[in-house]
């Protein structure tokens, strides 16, 4: 007797129950994991894993947290769909289901933007978490953008995270974490000015965060050195050329 699939019985369901844009989405994620699994090729890594719609835990997931997105979207309860959108991510955080995460991310910070009703705290997280993704790419400049705007959503509030952390403290780590990667980076590039400044404003955070404050210190004072080293190389060739 001829059995459909799993992931056709879900699509099935969520076809009777009405949930057409989840089906719709639903479908896009499979669609995509195929196409970076052959953009990758034989004998990458996710070449070898299996396919999205052969995992029937994470079809579960995305049934479950999609549709209540999709109920919750329909009576225009924003802050309901950014909550299971949220979920979504934490679901997909092992190294492998990356682009998942991301995924989910960049839609809680689209939601986000239409959330009016909480001072901008959903809006705060959505940037921080949009800073990660774009941090852990490497995209520096991006993710200082976003972890600025957490930075700003949350100076003089005392929103903590599930950890009883205070947001605009995390914010700041953010900043003075990702302002020495940047300073590095513009170092390696031979811009030592550049370099100073974005150190200095790392500086500022940790002094404003309270954290790290004797390890920036010292990377501030290894940067100088680095760049009074680079400044001598750089007088020594203008003077015997």
């Amino acid at each position: 007797i001829y059995r459909n699939s799993y992931k056709k019985n879900i699509c099935i369901d969520m076809l009777q129950q009405g949930y057409h844009k989840s089906f719709a989405e639903l479908f896009t994620l499979i669609e995509k994991w195929n196409a970076l699994r052959e953009a990758a090729g034989p004998g990458s890594a996710i070449w070898l894993e299996k396919s999205l719609e052969e995992q029937p835990d994470k079809l579960d997931q995305l049934h479950y947290f999609l549709t209540r997105a999709e109920a919750a979207q329909r009576s225009e309860n924003y802050e309901e769909v950014y909550s299971n959108q949220l979920n979504l991510a934490y679901c997909f955080n092992k190294t492998e289901d990356r682009w998942l995460r991301n995924y989910f991310y960049e839609q809680c910070y689209k939601t986000a933007q239409l959330i009016k009703i909480d001072g901008g705290r959903k809006e705060a997280e959505a940037h921080s978490n949009m800073g990660l993704v774009y941090e852990e790419q490497g995209h520096f400049l991006k993710a200082v953008e976003h972890y600025e705007a957490f930075y700003n959503l949350t100076v003089g509030r005392t929103w903590k995270d599930n950890t009883g952390r205070n947001l605009n403290s995390l914010a700041c780590e953010h900043l003075w974490r990702i302002y020495t990667l940047l300073a590095d980076k513009m170092l390696a590039n031979k811009e030592p000015q550049e370099a100073i400044r974005t150190l200095t404003k790392a500086l500022k955070m940790a002094e404003e965060g309270e954290k790290e404050i004797i390890f920036l210190h010292l990377t501030l004072l290894t940067f100088l050195l680095n760049v009074a080293s680079l400044l001598c190389q750089y007088f020594l060739i203008k003077w015997f050329s």
